[in-house]
């Protein structure tokens, strides 16, 4: 179930079919209720700060997606109301193993999402950083 309105849904195996990606995005969302910011997610466990996955930049996906899910929650929210998403990626080639990593935790969500490739992020182990963006509706 989607909370808000996604506009221009599409799915990336349709749109890039020569990335064998599996992404549910859209190009807008029309969100009403309580923003929530959150800070780039990289594989860090949030209570001990331990730098997780080094090398592996899907496992580092899926933990920066486990912190998003987490801190969603203790926001009062779920994934469903993540309207936007920026991924930062410290080399292209790790796009497949990262798509396919937020694929799974967004499926059925369709964010807005951006993707960019940056010299480093703010350690060396880490290679992606996953920021998002939701609003809680106000029935919710």
């Amino acid at each position: 179930m989607t909370t808000h309105t996604r506009i221009r849904p599409f799915n990336t195996k349709e749109t890039y079919p020569e990335q064998k990606l599996d992404n549910d995005l859209c190009q807008a969302v029309v969100a009403r209720g309580t923003m929530v910011f959150l800070r780039g997610q990289i594989a860090q466990d949030l209570d001990t700060r331990e730098s997780l996955h080094v090398g592996d930049p899907g496992k580092q996906a899926e933990k920066a997606m486990s912190n998003i899910k987490m801190l969603m929650e203790e926001a009062g929210g779920d994934m469903s109301h993540i309207c936007r998403i920026v991924v930062y990626l410290t080399d292209i080639r790790y796009r497949e193993a990262v798509y396919r990593e937020m694929g799974k935790w967004f499926k059925g969500v369709f964010p807005v999402s951006t993707g960019l490739v940056v010299p480093a992020l703010a350690r060396p182990e880490w290679v992606v950083e996953i920021e998002a963006t939701a609003v809680i509706p106000d029935a919710f």
